[in-house]
């Protein structure tokens, strides 16, 4: 491969199975992921995890830490700082409860999978170091979903941080794919006084990056990455801070980025609409280019 674009091998066959009817789409189930960003020496890094080979989604590929929405969370009146549902709501293009329950999403997964939390005890605050044990035993609740994250703020009487979030993009799940997401992206800047280790069973590596070179290590090959991945590291380095990202974010426009396949002269032409370098043309035979 040219590039470290990940390309599953039965991506042609499930193309073709979709285009001729045999194949009915998953529903994509809604999930969140965040950027996770702070100022180096020489720039902006973001933190990205690697996640294992074994992964039956996307094993060995770059990205960042997150995960599906747990529909606990969506009823349930959390402490709330920040902008509203109701603004969260009109920016994400959903309804208040579904807005709350994403925006916990991404705030539980970055807690779950970098032991990074956008809480405090005011609306002010966010909590210092969260690496004791009491908090890697509510941590695990989390991940075994024996514990909401609802349920986690308000034992521990914590506020959650919407304010220290900003909505970057939201990419959705190829139809042809067996498991699909409908992802919304955000960013956020470390807090002082936190730090970030690999706390997740999915990830076999964790590193601070500049977004320059992760797309480098991309474009050489050495690092694989889904679309949205390298797409949003690209964004990325128009930032030269942590803040200017966030500053940036609530000009962004949030349209659905879905992959379209379609029969094009004898030859399958999948493609990501206002991303053209992740198109691929695909001969009825089965091989790639």
């Amino acid at each position: 491969m040219a590039n470290g674009q990940w390309y599953p091998a039965e991506w042609p066959d499930r193309i073709r199975a979709l285009a001729d009817g045999t194949l009915a789409p998953a529903m994509p189930r809604r999930a969140a992921t965040v950027m996770l960003l702070k100022d180096g020496p020489a720039g902006t890094v973001v933190h990205m995890l690697r996640r294992r080979a074994s992964m039956a989604f996307a094993g060995g590929a770059y990205a960042y830490p997150g995960g599906g929405v747990d529909p606990r969370d969506d009823e349930h009146q959390i402490h709330w700082a920040g902008p509203t549902r109701a603004w969260w709501a009109a920016r994400l293009g959903v309804d208040e409860t579904t807005a709350q329950a994403i925006v916990c999403a991404a705030v539980r997964e970055t807690y779950e999978e970098a032991g990074v939390l956008l809480a405090g005890p005011t609306a002010e605050s966010v909590v210092g170091d969260t690496t004791g044990a009491e908090w890697e035993a509510d941590r695990a609740a989390l991940v075994a979903r024996e514990l909401s994250f609802a349920e986690f703020l308000e034992r521990r009487g914590l506020v959650l941080r919407s304010d220290l979030l900003g909505a970057w993009t939201r990419w959705i799940t190829p139809e042809f794919e067996p498991r699909r997401y409908d992802t919304w992206f955000f960013v956020a800047a470390l807090p002082e006084g936190q730090r970030t280790r690999n706390a997740s069973t999915e990830a076999d590596r964790t590193v601070w990056i500049r977004p320059e070179d992760a797309a480098d290590g991309y474009d050489k090959g050495e690092l694989l990455m889904m679309p949205p991945t390298i797409a949003t590291l690209r964004q990325l380095t128009a930032y030269g801070t942590a803040a200017a990202a966030l500053a940036a974010a609530p000009g962004r426009d949030l349209t659905p980025v879905l992959a379209q396949a379609r029969l094009v002269d004898g030859e399958i032409v999948l493609s990501w609409p206002g991303h053209d370098e992740f198109t691929k043309h695909i001969p009825t035979g089965g091989a790639s280019a």
